[in-house]
Order: C-alpha cells, then structure tokens, then sequence
C-alpha cells in the first residue's frame, strides 16, 4: 500500500481504531503517521444511551408506585406487598428459563443479544408506564415488565462481559469495567437529577409522559444501534463466517473483520 507517495509498511490497531502507520521514506527510513482514533462522537452516543435509560426508568418508577396504591387513601399495604412479591418472583422464574434456554447462545451473538436486551427493556418500561391505566390487569402488566427486566438483566449482563473482553486488548479487563462503570454511573447520576425536576411537572398529564417516553426511546434505541453496529468483532460466529464464505465465493477475497461486521445483521431473528 502507498500513501502520498510513502509505502505504509505496517499498521498498529488498539481495539478496531487505526492508531498509527509506520511509513517508508525513499532513503530508507521509517516514519510513524499517528492518527489517534476519534471517540468522541462514540461517547457522545454512550451517554445518550445511558441518559435516556435512566430518565424513562424514573418515569416507569413514577407510574410503578402509582399504580401500587401510592397517594391513594383506598389502597392497602398488603395489596400492595403482594404486588411487588408477584412481580419479583414471576421475575425470578423468567431469568432462570431465560438463561436455561439461551445462555449458550449470547457469546457468539453478543451484538445482537446486547440491542436485543435493550430493547426489551424499553418495553418493560413501556409496560410499567401504562399498567396504571388498567387497574383491573394491573398485576398481570407489573408481572410480565418483572419478567422482561429479568431477562434483560441476564441478556445484558452476559453480553455486557462479552464485551468487555474484547475491548480489553492488553488484558486490562479490570481497567476497563472500572471506567466504563465510572462513565454509567456518572451520565445516571446526571439522568437522575434531570428526573428529579422533570417527574414533578409531568406527575399529572399522562400525555406529557407518553410523549417524553416515546421521544427518549427513540433516542435510547438508536444510540443503542448506532452503538451496537460500531463494534467490529475479530472473531468469527455463525453469521459472520457465512457472510465471509458468501463474498468470498461470489468475488474470490476474503473480507476484513470491518466490512463482515457492517454486512453482520443484528435484530433477532434475522440471518
């Protein structure tokens, strides 16, 4: 390869950014060409996805206790209980079959699963959101958003490893769950206090929620995507061998890890 009339010799990769580029000058010498990998827009993504998470949970949790009898002078403190009992154990049973029937699965399809938790978990949300409006099935709506937040707790965090291990290229794992977990923590904490001024003007419209609910998802799941789809796997799962073996049947070269991850679909379901 050449670049403006140098021979690039080799270059140097952290992760799936192009870091540096040893050149070759015409007398002989090498040159480093250091290009630092632009992440900025990257961690733009990552706290609007963790932003938008952490205010649409502050207002399921407002609709949540709502529903459960809070402010209201007729509800009782056992039937509330019950609820949360129900609600937690349903979600108990739900992780264990979740993680009976597909734990096999989320290493190799840790992209795919990771967007896949994420966007169940916007439907629990969604679902805790509206549970208020139908007393009658209140429980039966409480129940099935504890068994999705259950399953999207174990989707999550398996993936969420998987991850994390191949982001550690220098076998800094520790480093790494450390300061991703720091930068959560931090766009959360900004999440919660935007909530707390956000919850008491909305307490009383429905709408209003729905409205913020619906624009902050939309938001939430394409950062999610977005997310998701930068991510450039070096090793090779059902659908990326496939893809691999396809391009390279029909043109005679084999893809790089880049363009086999671009092509790699993501929604469940789909091969």
């Amino acid at each position: 390869a050449a670049c403006d009339g140098l021979e690039v010799i080799c270059t140097e990769r952290y992760g799936s950014g192009l870091s540096h580029r040893y050149l070759k000058e015409s007398n002989g010498s090498l040159v480093c060409d250091q290009r630092p990998t632009d992440n900025s827009y990257r961690s733009l993504r990552d706290c609007f996805v963790a932003f938008a998470s952490s205010v649409t949970g502050s207002l399921a949790t407002h609709s949540l206790l709502r529903g459960s009898g809070v402010g209201d002078g007729t509800a009782t403190v056992t039937a509330a209980t019950i609820t949360w009992i129900l609600r937690d154990g349903t979600g108990m049973v739900g992780r264990i079959l979740f993680a009976w029937m597909k734990g096999s699965r989320l290493d190799c399809d840790a992209k795919r699963w990771r967007l896949f938790a994420d966007v169940l978990n916007d439907v629990a949300i969604f679902l805790e959101i509206v549970a208020p409006v139908y007393p009658s099935i209140f429980t039966l709506i409480v129940c099935s958003a504890g068994v999705f937040k259950c399953i999207v707790g174990v989707a999550g965090g398996a993936t969420r490893a998987a991850l994390t291990v191949h982001q550690a290229k220098r076998d800094n794992m520790a480093d790494v769950c450390a300061k991703d977990g720091s930068q959560e923590t931090l766009v959360n904490l900004a999440g919660l206090i935007v909530s707390l001024f956000l919850v008491p003007l909305v307490s009383d419209c429905l709408w209003v929620t729905y409205i913020l609910f619906v624009f902050l998802t939309a938001l939430h799941l394409y950062a999610n995507y977005r997310a998701v789809r930068s991510i450039v796997m070096e090793t090779l799962n059902q659908s990326r061998l496939s893809i691999v073996l396809d391009h390279y049947l029909d043109n005679g070269n084999i893809l790089d890890p880049e363009a086999a991850n671009v092509r790699e679909p993501l929604l469940p379901g789909k091969q």
